[in-house]
């Protein structure tokens, strides 16, 4: 299991307004000279090691011994999770902090017994054939049969314990390692902005720089941009070769494997994200069923932005009245909204700001674009983002929040019921995100507003459905590629333009697209996850489905909004959407009603934008 399961690393949003709030570490861990952290630190060491040696034992593994050492391991990863949210906490705050990255490595090495002890145990569990009477004869296994029944399956894609073993301590020094590379060059990366004495600007300050209302500026960023990223494609690109090699040999080895033999990563993907196949084809074809509609909305905003079309850097350009938000507006109107919905949820999101949980400055040697970390001992949470008073911004970190109140709402549940998958993990984030949409929609008192807002929302469903199915056909051809050699950076510049012809089409001139995606996005440099980009785009369609139910009959759906985000953590995601009554797993967008109703609401965001645009 990844003990480190609550990291969730979105989308970017750059440059920086006055007085933004650091986040209080404190009440996770003083310092990594401090007691407690020592303290958490020894435990894991010992509690993963007796833990490793009573499943190596001969002893019978019995039903009684099952409960013990599960529980067991429940302790020692939430252990292992607390210390490694901390120290990726401080190190992503600072990517230049020596003293983090060498408790990253500490930390790394202290939970490696619990990666091998973890083989063992599924392993153990795989080899008790009765566990149907089992279950019903044993009422103290009964919390833990979806827990048993994953970890059975998973038996079958692993390496023998030796192996597996020696596979998590290379990929501290092999995969783990480029991944922190990739952070290191991109959160320092820049150019100067300019061809004489330019002032030298980071690629996170440029990129916030599409959202200027001046084309000529967005365009001299987009060029800027590109050429800082040109300037570490080497290093980059050896990263990300470095990763993906990485998880095809691993996985090739766990046997994620087509019928031809082949490495098959989206078999392991869709595993990981606890939905069938089936949904994910589903899902697929959902998203590319959505292409015309966003085309249309391209070629719309390229007409209010008199231009003839749209490049890569007009996605982001504002169209209507743009406002300014500081943080404390933003905070404010949060916890309103969230209150509106779910009082309970608004007084949670009113302690998140009172307890200062969130890092919203942009500073160099921070990484980029926003993620809420989750602390299980501690049963709080952290929220980095990079705040620039956009409404984008207050969507982000309404956004994280969501992630925040997912785990406030499982936290009290053991480890085995709490474990939820990111498609599961992007709804519950993206809900809160269409909360704060409505809301602000609603209240805005101008036509120029609205169309700003509508136009803002629909420029990030833009990204969430266009621009992740561009992120999943780049990544299923590096993959194939990759299999076979390693690719230069010009190679997997011309996979990505192809990503971006098939998906934007029309709606954007193919002549300014954005080779460098494969270098900005952090979620390629991941070998545990591949495919790090379709649970964003499952989140949107589910949360818009979830509330469209909710506008139909708001009489106590937030109590089951609660109820579904509870069975995240011990069920499959058909089953935890069936509690809802969302059917999700039928037939193709034509076929599927839930698709089809959560595109419906673009469609009419859309045919908005159009009626606003030309007012």
């Amino acid at each position: 299991m990844d003990t480190f399961k609550n990291m969730f690393i979105d989308a970017a949003n750059d440059a920086s307004p006055d007085a933004l709030p650091s986040w209080n570490l404190e009440a996770i861990y003083p310092s990594f000279d401090s007691p407690e952290y020592k303290r958490d630190i020894a435990l894991l060491e010992k509690r993963a090691a007796l833990l490793l040696e009573s499943l190596t034992d001969s002893l019978p593994f019995d039903a009684a011994s099952v409960v013990q050492a599960i529980r067991t391991w429940e302790d020692v990863a939430d252990t292992a999770e607390n210390l490694m949210s901390y120290t990726e906490a401080v190190y992503t705050t600072d990517t230049r902090n020596g003293r983090a990255l060498a408790e990253i490595n500490a930390v790394e090495a202290a939970r490696l017994p619990l990666g091998k002890a973890e083989v063992i145990l599924r392993n153990k569990l795989a080899e008790i054939e009765d566990w149907e009477r089992l279950f019903r004869t044993d009422k103290a296994l009964e919390p833990y049969e979806f827990f048993i029944a994953e970890a059975v399956r998973k038996a079958h894609f692993q390496m023998a314990p030796d192996m597996e073993d020696l596979a998590n301590d290379l990929a501290r020094s092999g995969a783990d390692a480029w991944q922190r590379l990739h952070e290191a060059v991109s959160s320092t990366a820049g150019a100067a902005y300019g061809a004489v004495d330019g002032a030298w600007k980071t690629v996170a300050q440029l990129r916030g720089m599409a959202a200027d209302n001046d084309r000529s500026v967005r365009e001299k960023a987009y060029k800027t941009e590109l050429e800082a990223w040109r300037s570490v494609e080497i290093p980059l690109a050896a990263a990300l070769n470095g990763v993906k090699g990485a998880a095809i040999a691993m996985d090739t080895r766990r046997n994620w494997r087509n019928a031809a033999g082949e490495c098959e990563p989206l078999q392991k993907a869709a595993f990981q994200s606890r939905i069938s196949e089936k949904t994910l084809s589903s899902l697929i074809a959902a998203l590319e069923y959505a292409l015309p509609l966003f085309r249309r909305y391209l070629t719309i905003k390229a007409a209010a932005l008199k231009i003839p079309v749209c490049a890569f850097y007009d996605l982001f350009a504002p169209v209507g009245e743009r406002r300014r938000w500081t943080f404390d507006e933003a905070s404010k109107f949060i916890v309103g909204q969230f209150s509106a919905f779910d009082p309970a949820m608004g007084a949670f999101a009113q302690a998140a700001f009172d307890a200062h949980w969130i890092d919203a400055g942009i500073r160099e040697g921070k990484v980029g674009g926003a993620y809420c970390a989750d602390f299980p001992l501690a049963g709080v949470s952290r929220i980095l983002c990079n705040f620039d008073g956009s409404f984008d911004s207050v969507s982000t970190v309404a956004h994280e929040l969501g992630h925040a109140w997912h785990h406030d709402v499982i936290k009290s549940l053991p480890r085995t019921q709490s474990m939820y998958p990111m498609t599961l993990a992007e709804t519950a984030s993206v809900f809160a995100e269409t909360i704060i949409f409505e809301g602000a929609y609603t209240k805005a008192a101008s036509n120029a507003e609205k169309l700003f807002l509508i136009e803002a929302n629909l420029k990030d469903c833009c990204q969430v459905i266009v621009d992740i199915l561009s992120r999943f056909y780049f990544e299923k051809a590096l993959f194939e590629r990759r299999a076979a050699s390693e690719l230069s950076p010009e190679e997997l510049c011309a996979l990505m333009i192809d990503a971006q012809k098939k998906t934007y089409g029309g709606g954007l001139d193919e002549n300014l697209l954005h080779p460098y995606m494969w270098a900005v996005k952090s979620h390629y440099y991941s070998a545990a996850l591949g495919f790090y980009n379709y649970p964003y785009a499952f989140g949107q369609l589910f949360s818009l489905g979830l509330y469209a139910a909710y506008s139909e009959n708001k009489q106590g759906f937030a109590e089951k909004y609660k109820a579904m985000l509870a069975l995240t953590g011990s069920a499959a995601v058909e089953d935890v959407a069936r509690s809802i009554g969302c059917d999700i797993e039928g037939g193709a967008c034509e076929g599927n009603a839930f698709w089809r109703k959560s595109l419906d609401i673009l469609k009419k965001r859309v045919d908005e934008f159009e009626e606003r645009a030309q007012c």
